[in-house]
């Protein structure tokens, strides 16, 4: 697929937000190695902790469809910003768990202008299940 495939299916999640109290949209796309792709959008709620950002929503979305972190290969942003959008802290610790850390990650501005990176760029010296199985 290519940027600007890339950039309008994103986009289109953007449109999906639900930001009714904050105005701030974003869009997540997930592609996988056979092609799909998987929308999210950031959804929120009064109850603010109930709310869910679109990065959670795009790979619950592919998840829930029976994707894998074996078949992610790339997960794309955009949100209502004039610079790149990087995900939150709690999106970045799941996005280390459900995607390999070599995967690609892309941030689209609005423009159109985009910037590569990979998810171990994201979070260095991730909490991961290695620490669940450590000896006490």
């Amino acid at each position: 697929m290519n940027q600007e495939e890339k950039f309008q299916l994103v986009k289109e999640a953007y449109e999906n937000a639900y930001a009714k109290y904050s105005h701030f949209q974003v869009g997540a796309l997930v592609l996988t190695q056979d092609g799909r792709t998987y929308l999210g959008a950031n959804v929120e709620n009064a109850s603010y902790g109930l709310s869910n950002c679109a990065e959670r929503s795009a790979l619950f979305n592919a998840y829930s469809n029976g994707i894998r972190k074996d078949d992610i290969i790339e997960l794309v942003l955009i949100g209502k910003s004039q610079d790149y959008l990087y995900p939150c802290g709690a999106c970045r610790q799941v996005i280390c768990e459900l995607m390999h850390a070599d995967a690609k990650i892309t941030l689209f501005r609005l423009d159109g202008k985009y910037k590569e990176l990979q998810v171990k760029d994201l979070l260095p010296y991730a909490f991961d299940e290695r620490e669940l199985d450590a000896e006490a």
